[in-house]
């Protein structure tokens, strides 16, 4: 049975098809857009009632992307572009690797493109050397063969550009293995590291499955900065690497937009979160002596070996999210205690009866990271490279070729030029035109057509 008899063939190296796919894939993912994706069922219940929820977690709208039908129409879509290649790409094949030279003169004869020259005191021998020469000079490199009929010179450029479309299809088809790769040994996920702390494992989104590192990761400090209205300005976390079984420990400060990668794993700053512990340095100036303590808030706290005591406990939130206040109760163990509010990470003085002491404090955040493993993003990269070149050459590239046929006719010599392009075919007319004026610039060629 032929390709052409096969129903089922035909119905996957149809271009309709590969339309149909097409639009459904870009309607699905405008709503896997509008959908949030990978959030647990209580978020879809708060956001569209459990009835809507019901339906997503049906259809897998809520993982809409790596569900088995938006799979399915990319494998089906996969296919149509196989089966169209393997259907189509012999005959293009052919078209640039054709004998041109075998082309029937009566053909040459209807093309759109040509011209008619007489030789003057001229030989079809020497016809086609100027010829040559001309066509060389234009950028035309020719070959030549002798017909029964004459000479025939052919030159050709770019054709491999009929290709490119192909190129098209070779890269959606890399770009879908590469997002394959990601979906299969790669991960989204998110954790909350508190400073002074490490993680060994961050949790998937949507299911908050454990993914171990391989290795430590560390929370040394987090600093954030506030504009005057109070909305963050900028928070950076400076994070520590101690991986153990690769000898290897390192400390790198992130931002947003400025992550860390360490064997495939990006870690994104994202998000923050206070903590209900404060670092506090106390200072004694009057003999040198000072001391750090990690404190809860609500509790009282004292320097071993010294009268002194203190504690956070209260605090006002700042406006709009922004900076907070604290309220402290400091006692040295002689007069009334001390209270009174500051800001965070600050060093403010507080005076007691015989001297006088630096308070500093700074409340103690969790830094929010995303945290990303995609080891396909390289085979997608790779994929829109060869789109991208592959669009450049099926769309601005042509496949362009040019005929000169030389015979005797009587005591003269007739030439006829002519040629077509596949695409651009005004471009294609203009280089015409200049091969078409070079030659009549000749003084052994006459312009038949034009002469008459």
């Amino acid at each position: 049975m032929s390709k052409e008899d096969n129903a089922v063939w035909r119905f996957f190296a149809s271009v309709k098809l590969a339309l149909f796919v097409l639009f459904i894939l870009a309607a699905t993912s405008i709503i896997g857009t509008l959908i949030p994706q990978g959030n647990p069922p209580d978020f879809y219940v708060q956001q569209f009632g459990p009835s809507l929820t019901r339906l997503f977690f049906l259809l897998d709208l809520h993982r809409m992307y790596s569900s088995w039908w938006f799979l399915g129409l990319l494998m089906l879509f996969s296919m149509n572009l196989i089966i169209c290649t393997i259907d189509r790409l012999p005959h293009v094949w052919h078209m640039v690797v054709a004998d041109n030279l075998a082309t029937p003169v009566e053909r040459l004869e209807k093309m759109e493109q040509r011209a008619h020259f007489a030789g003057n005191n001229t030989t079809p021998t020497a016809a086609a050397d100027i010829i040559h020469g001309v066509l060389l000079a234009n950028g035309w490199k020719a070959k030549q063969a002798e017909r029964p009929e004459g000479t025939l010179l052919f030159a050709q450029k770019r054709a491999w550009s009929r290709l490119g479309v192909y190129v098209v299809h070779l890269s959606i088809l890399v770009i879908f293995a590469g997002a394959i790769v990601g979906s299969l040994f790669g991960f989204k996920a998110g954790v909350l590291i508190p400073e002074g702390h490490s993680v060994s494992e961050v949790y998937e989104f949507g299911t908050d499955r454990p993914i171990p590192l391989g290795f430590d990761l560390r929370c040394d400090r987090f600093d954030i900065q506030f504009y005057a209205n109070g909305m963050p300005k900028k928070y950076r976390s400076e994070l520590t690497v101690n991986d153990q079984r690769q000898g290897k420990t390192f400390t790198r400060p992130i931002e947003v937009n400025d992550p860390l990668s360490y064997r495939g794993i990006t870690f994104y700053q994202s998000s923050y979160e206070p903590t209900n512990e404060f670092l506090v340095q106390i200072e004694s100036p009057a003999n040198g002596k000072k001391q750090l303590f990690r404190i809860p808030a609500g509790q009282q706290i004292s320097w071993p070996g010294t009268n002194i005591s203190f504690g956070v406990i209260n605090m006002m939130a700042g406006e709009r999210g922004g900076e907070n206040r604290f309220k402290i109760w400091f006692s040295d163990g002689k007069g009334e205690p001390t209270v009174f509010w500051m800001p965070d990470a600050v060093s403010t003085p507080i005076p007691r009866p015989d001297q006088e002491y630096l308070f500093s404090l700074k409340q103690i955040y969790a830094t929010g990271l995303q945290v990303a493993k995609d080891p396909g993003v390289w085979v997608v990269y790779i994929g829109c490279g060869l789109m991208l070149t592959g669009l450049f050459v099926a769309f601005f590239l042509s496949h362009q070729r040019i005929w000169v046929s030389i015979r005797q006719e009587g005591n003269g010599v007739h030439t006829l030029l002519c040629g077509t392009s596949n695409k651009n075919k005004i471009g294609f007319e203009r280089n015409f035109a200049q091969l078409r004026e070079a030659i009549e610039k000749h003084p052994s060629f006459t312009d038949t057509e034009a002469a008459s």
